[in-house]
């Protein structure tokens, strides 16, 4: 039986930074109901001549978490919602949240695998939600992400995608950096290609997976379109885009 969503009033645990444009907002609510991976909230803010802003966010933690959400936002400068977020926002305060909201986009442990994770930027986050899932529910599905950022700097959980990876060997996380120029970078270089796409369904063992693209609108049509390519049927391929509303 679907529950309603309703408004709920939130209140902030704890704020943890993650990168120097991402922080992580865990959120404590009264009768949290269940929700899936790859999952949003909306959040409304009210200002005191009662204007109000609406954004939605994915929620980046595990559906075992009990009674809290992890949000992760990253700070848009001209956005309304994220800079009050790393500006004003500390614990202790409270917040108005509606959720959680989506379907297609979901996974869950009984759904099976293997997994093909594509993350541009903070399109890693509903991702994450996912690699927690799998960790707490004692799955062995077999994944690989490969992960798109900027620079070392941007990479949003980089230890922990580490943890999983160095702690379950049915786990392989690729980072490629599109513009760091540290030469002390050993890792891979340049957007998702085919090359890259090629090595994680090999790992795989299969080009039949379950497929999860989520980022930015130019990301997610070049990376489904190289899954498409390397022989991942289409109706295997979920996307989600995060687009300027996101702010």
């Amino acid at each position: 039986m679907q529950h309603r969503v309703l408004w709920q009033k939130a209140i902030v645990e704890e704020i943890i930074d993650e990168t120097p444009r991402t922080k992580s907002f865990r959120l404590r609510i009264d009768d949290r109901p269940p929700f899936r991976s790859g999952q949003h909230y909306d959040v409304r803010l009210t200002a005191p001549d009662g204007y109000q802003a609406q954004r939605s966010y994915s929620i980046a933690s595990a559906p075992e978490s009990e009674g809290v959400i992890d949000l992760t936002i990253e700070i848009i400068e001209s956005g309304e919602v994220s800079p009050f977020f790393h500006q004003v926002v500390k614990v202790g305060d409270e917040i108005k949240m509606r959720g959680p909201i989506g379907g297609p986009f979901t996974w869950t442990s009984d759904t099976g695998g293997p997994l093909l994770l594509l993350a541009g930027g903070s399109g890693v986050v509903p991702l994450m939600s996912m690699l927690r899932h799998r960790s707490a529910a004692g799955s062995s599905v077999r994944t690989a992400l490969i992960y798109s950022a900027r620079t070392t700097v941007d990479v949003i959980y980089r230890d922990e995608l580490g943890n999983f990876e160095s702690e379950d060997t049915e786990v392989r996380s690729t980072i490629t950096l599109t513009r760091e120029d540290d030469a002390g970078w050993t890792g891979e270089r340049g957007r998702v290609s085919t090359r890259l796409i090629d090595d994680a369904l090999a790992f795989l063992k299969t080009t039949n997976a379950k497929v999860f693209v989520c980022g930015p609108d130019g990301f997610v049509e070049a990376a489904a379109e190289l899954a498409l390519a390397a022989g991942v049927p289409f109706q295997s391929i979920k996307t989600e885009r995060f687009g300027p509303s996101g702010t």
